[in-house]
């Protein structure tokens, strides 16, 4: 299994027989190398959206339809986008899994907010949301934007991760702090990667937090197109 952050909070992974782009943001992503964009892409096979904000869906639906794959996410926003773009969807909803070749995704709610930008304002895109990722005996449960939530004591009992992709940047989001809490208070993971973090100055600059307040974890600093093997 290869993990390959794309930065802020995007992601390729590589899972059984899956290839997996998950909330890429490569366009004017601040931290992305534009050249290193059909490496980021090569081969993909779905795109997961957690929610519809800029710097989570703009281009995974673009690649959705570039690459002629399927982009999987909340039922509502996924149905917007496929009549609008005249993309492939897989659209389903919290507590639902759907399989995509050997790799079961499983919806999993976050605390948020969910628009897209249009010309008549804010749309409405659905609900937030997070996903758990089973495949070669392991599942990585990627938060999307959140907070800390008592759910998450919910997910460890039902799916018992052993790799958070938590975001952990403030702001918008749970800091490093409160994403420390959540991985020492809900779970047992074995590996934390730290996201939506050090894109922009008024977010967290530093995993370093998380590193000290989670020593039986392995927390991994995400460093852009460097994968980490696991």
């Amino acid at each position: 299994m290869q993990i390959i952050p794309l930065g802020h909070s995007g992601f390729r992974i590589e899972i059984e027989d899956q290839i997996l782009l998950v909330d890429p943001w490569l366009t004017d992503c601040p931290v992305f190398p534009e050249e290193r964009r059909q490496d980021a892409i090569k081969d993909a096979t779905h795109v997961l959206i957690s929610h519809g904000h800029l710097d989570h869906c703009a281009d995974g639906f673009e690649l959705a339809k570039e690459l002629d794959i399927p982009a999987v996410g909340i039922y509502d926003h996924m149905g917007i986008m496929e009549a609008k773009m005249g993309i492939k969807t897989v659209g389903f909803n919290k507590g639902g899994t759907v399989q995509l070749g050997r790799v079961a995704v499983t919806m999993v709610t976050a605390a948020h907010s969910s628009t897209y930008t249009s010309e008549d304002g804010p749309m409405y895109a659905g609900t937030e949301s997070g996903f758990m990722i089973a495949g070669e005996g392991k599942v990585i449960y990627f938060s999307g934007d959140t907070d800390v939530m008592m759910d998450m004591e919910l997910f460890e009992d039902l799916h018992h991760p052993d790799i958070g992709i938590l975001c952990a940047g403030g702001h918008f989001t749970m800091d490093m702090t409160r994403a420390a809490y959540a991985a020492k208070r809900f779970f047992n993971f074995s590996t934390v990667i730290p996201c939506h973090y050090n894109t922009f100055p008024f977010l967290e600059q530093s995993a370093q937090p998380m590193i000290d307040a989670v020593p039986n974890a392995r927390v991994i600093e995400p460093e852009v197109m460097i994968p980490i093997i696991l």
